[in-house]
């Protein structure tokens, strides 16, 4: 299998979501369309942002197929899905699920309640896991403050390496910069290693960061693309200002409840992908107005997502 080497910005879409819960999919060919008007390489569905935990199996499956259905042709986007962690049986399951609709990659997750002893362990879970679609890309995703499982993944690459043939990389979300380094020089820079904390892309950059999967690229790609552009014209300043304006921009992310808070920075480019199931909570309509009023102090309208024409719909059975 050929290894895969991301370059670029991978948005974690928010799964949409009707006023009563429900899967909102048609939204999804207007979301295609928005990433791809803001230059954003693919996406990484069903994870931490797109509430992948809170979904059932068959809805998992459901997401998975509409965006399949949008990108198949697309040899230019990536969508990889995150099959879960907990259960190595219902992960396999949807995994195959993956490959018979033509999702481009797998990721997966540490168990997180029944944890992995040792790092071992967690690379005997990954085999298991990646065994079930030995022709497909597969990826760790590393998210210690939501697993609890904070193994080095230096010593997890040194578990797998040449014992996972389609081991493609990590999704590195975390801030141990010695052990990211450390992956990226591993076996002259074998493996794929996403960067997955927006607010400190600049020192990953710095470190040699390629490609980075975040949710916030969702709604500022242009931000975080002038970050890496006058990075890699050595305009550290700039680079540095537009890492600030990013902190800026999550600082509010907090400051308003948290993940929720993405869904109302996408309601502000103007694609309303609903609110978060429970157990997160989302803002009220008093603080909304009182964010918006935030969201315009920090500059949010000159560097947020555009929209998109969603154009390529009409034979999909989706509709925007």
């Amino acid at each position: 299998m050929k290894r895969i080497h991301l370059q670029g910005l991978v948005a974690a879409p928010f799964t949409p979501m009707h006023p009563d819960g429900s899967l909102h999919l048609e939204i999804i060919p207007s979301y295609y369309a928005m990433l791809k008007a803001n230059g954003v390489k693919g996406a990484f569905i069903c994870g931490s942002t797109g509430e992948g935990v809170s979904m059932t199996f068959k809805e998992k499956q459901s997401v998975a197929e509409a965006w399949v259905a949008l990108t198949r042709d697309d040899k230019d986007f990536m969508v990889m899905q995150l099959l879960g962690g907990n259960s190595l049986a219902e992960c396999k399951e949807l995994a195959h699920h993956a490959k018979e609709v033509g999702v481009n990659a797998v990721s997966f997750l540490s168990p997180f309640y029944f944890i992995p002893a040792n790092v071992d362990m967690l690379a005997e879970c990954c085999s298991e896991v990646a065994s079930a679609v030995p022709d497909m890309p597969f990826y760790y995703y590393h998210i210690p403050v939501l697993t609890g499982v904070g193994y080095s993944m230096y010593d997890l690459l040194r578990a797998v390496d040449r014992q996972i043939p389609n081991f493609m990389g990590i999704k590195y979300t975390h801030e141990d910069f010695m052990d990211y380094q450390s992956c990226l020089n591993f076996a002259d820079g074998k493996y794929d290693m996403l960067w997955g904390r927006d607010e400190n892309m600049l020192p990953a950059l710095s470190l040699g960061a390629k490609a980075a999967v975040g949710s916030t690229f969702n709604y500022a790609a242009p931000l975080y693309y002038e970050l890496i552009e006058a990075f890699q014209r050595g305009d550290l300043k700039r680079a540095a200002q537009c890492q600030q304006t990013s902190i800026d921009m999550i600082r509010l992310l907090g400051k308003y409840g948290g993940i929720a808070t993405g869904k109302a920075y996408m309601k502000l480019i103007g694609l309303d992908c609903g609110a978060f199931r429970l157990p997160v909570r989302n803002m009220s309509d008093t603080d909304f107005e009182r964010f918006r009023t935030e969201v315009e102090k920090i500059g949010f309208q000159r560097f947020r997502s555009i929209p998109g024409k969603p154009e390529k719909l009409m034979d999909t059975g989706i509709t925007a």
